[in-house]
């Protein structure tokens, strides 16, 4: 009989667990087709980005002309009453200096010819974005170097070159040494406010007062000394100027010194743009931004992204298992602990700018403001931890993510079996050898899970940054030539807000489009990169501590 009745519940069962699996396979490939089609939209977007097109010239029917790369076409929304079929086309003119905008749409019937002219050139500017045209004429002040396209280009190659390197040189002068001159200013005007502030006797005072002056006076004329190569440095830079004329006939001067490259793009093999795409893909994960972050590079942002990773992994780490440890091991099990861990799990769910709020005005105005009325008055009014800065901007990320490490090494302590803790006990382990020598090492896949959740929250968080020290152009990255090295109070960049500023706060939105999605392309692996160093060291921990069931 109850045979009979297993076998007629057996199958219905079997039917229900099926249709299950089914149902969570289907769930797990649609999530995963789901995030590869996000990443084939950023790859197809992004990477394109950085590839040459050709440049055409187009003559429309009232004979004007446009020069610039032709980036897809649409229908007309006007179809209807312009005509059907009615397409245009989109064309990056660049010279947004002359256009306004980097980009015009042309109806293709007012179309007359389309021409690839080989001496059309593309200059990449350290300001105004690209500049479309021929070349005309070389010029150093009045006099002409070189006059007609073939002419011009044969002399600009090797002036571009030694351009490059007097601009290597005038970023070296103003940002190490000028740089490194006028913090030392800085420091003796602390130390002249020091003094001040401490009152000590008169002879002393006259002594450190003297010492200080004469070392003031001989950094001030340094100062102007750096500041004088500097200026002729500049002026070198800058001698030369070209001459281009638009499509439009409109001429436009460029200072040879600001031009970044310069670009035959009817002129290149396949080969040549492929080095150039190479090219500039390296010089938009190693350069700094310019042109308002639009142009350029992002490694400031890049770097301040990570740096903020790991610091903040370095202090929600040992808080987040202390936490877990004292609440599974030690802390005695009632109503007092189970508040406890349902709070937790509610500040896993507050909002972030919340943290943000908070991380405001208890780490930057209370605690930052403390440490500067004790250890730096001199530079007050001026704050120094007092202000937003990457240090505080980690710590609160820190008590974001906390919830998240503290939740997941519990559950990486309570896969560790029983039988575990109790034959350390029966050895002569005390409790805390047990818990530190046995259960801990145990649990490190489950406390390494939780890392790199918090890890992967921390590296995609925006608003409460934006409170706390994050900024949109950082004048110095976190860490200097000069002592501590490290400087935590300072500005950072980060990728996920140099995605919002450029792709929703930047004046010229549709230009930057790709560049945005670039950015978040280089985000994701970014962070898939920290996620799979932590993940190896997990499975390595999984496999030396055979007994965790995580």
């Amino acid at each position: 009989m109850a045979g009979a009745s297993q076998r007629r519940v057996g199958p219905r069962t079997d039917l229900l667990g099926d249709g299950l699996t089914a149902l969570c396979g289907g769930a797990l490939a649609l999530t995963l087709l789901g995030v590869l089609g996000m990443l084939g939209v950023l790859a197809a977007n992004g990477a394109g980005y950085f590839w040459q097109k050709r440049l055409v010239l187009v003559e429309l029917d009232d004979g004007s002309r446009l020069l610039g790369e032709i980036h897809g076409r649409e229908p007309i929304p006007e179809a209807t009453t312009a005509g059907a079929g009615a397409t245009r086309m989109r064309i990056k003119v660049a010279n947004r200096d002359l256009f306004g905008a980097d980009f015009v749409w042309v109806d293709e019937r007012r179309v007359v010819t389309r021409s690839r002219p080989r001496d059309a050139v593309l200059l990449e500017r350290q300001e105004w974005g690209n500049l479309h045209g021929t070349l005309e004429q070389l010029r150093r002040g009045e006099v002409a170097l070189a006059r007609g396209p073939d002419e011009v280009r044969r002399a600009l190659g090797p002036l571009l070159e030694h351009k490059r390197r007097q601009r290597a040189q005038v970023q070296r002068l103003a940002q190490r040494e000028i740089g490194d001159v006028s913090a030392r200013l800085e420091r003796l005007r602390l130390a002249r406010r020091a003094l001040e502030l401490e009152a000590p006797p008169e002879a002393e005072r006259a002594r450190r007062a003297r010492r200080i002056e004469a070392e003031a006076a001989r950094l001030t004329t340094e100062y102007e000394a750096l500041s004088r190569r500097l200026f002729a440095a500049r002026e070198q830079l800058l001698a030369e100027s070209v001459s281009v004329a638009a499509a439009d006939g409109r001429r436009v001067e460029v200072a040879v010194g600001e031009i970044v490259r310069l670009i035959y793009p009817n002129a290149i093999g396949r080969g040549e743009r492929l080095a150039l795409y190479l090219h500039r893909l390296w010089e938009f994960v190693s350069s700094d931004p310019r042109e308002s972050n639009t142009e350029g590079g992002i490694f400031p942002a890049i770097f301040g992204t990570v740096m903020m990773v790991f610091i903040m992994s370095f202090v929600v780490a040992p808080f987040g298992v202390l936490a877990a440890l004292y609440l599974r091991e030690y802390a005695k099990q009632g109503p007092l602990v189970r508040l406890v861990r349902i709070a937790v799990n509610n500040l896993a769910g507050v909002p972030s700018i919340v943290f943000g709020v908070f991380g405001l005005g208890f780490f930057v105005y209370l605690v930052g403001g403390t440490i500067d009325r004790l250890f730096f008055p001199a530079a007050l009014p001026a704050p120094t931890f007092g202000t937003g800065g990457i240090l505080w901007a980690s710590l609160t990320l820190a008590l974001l993510t906390v919830p998240v490490v503290i939740v997941a090494t519990e559950e990486g302590l309570a896969a560790v079996p029983r039988v575990v803790r109790e034959g350390s006990l029966a050895l002569g382990a005390t409790r805390f050898e047990t818990t530190w020598r046995v259960v801990v090492p145990a649990a490190a896949p489950g406390i390494l899970t939780g890392l790199i959740l918090a890890m992967a929250r921390a590296a995609g968080e925006v608003a409460p940054l934006m409170i706390v020290g994050m900024v949109k152009l950082a004048p110095a990255l976190p860490i200097g030539r000069d002592f501590p090295y490290l400087h935590l109070e300072g500005k950072f960049m980060h990728m996920g807000f140099h995605i919002y500023d450029v792709g929703f706060q930047s004046p010229n939105v549709e230009a930057t489009k790709p560049l945005v999605f670039a950015t978040a392309l280089l985000l994701i692996l970014v962070v898939t990169a920290m996620n799979l160093l932590a993940i190896a060291l997990r499975n390595h921990l999984r496999a030396r501590y055979p007994s965790s069931a995580v």
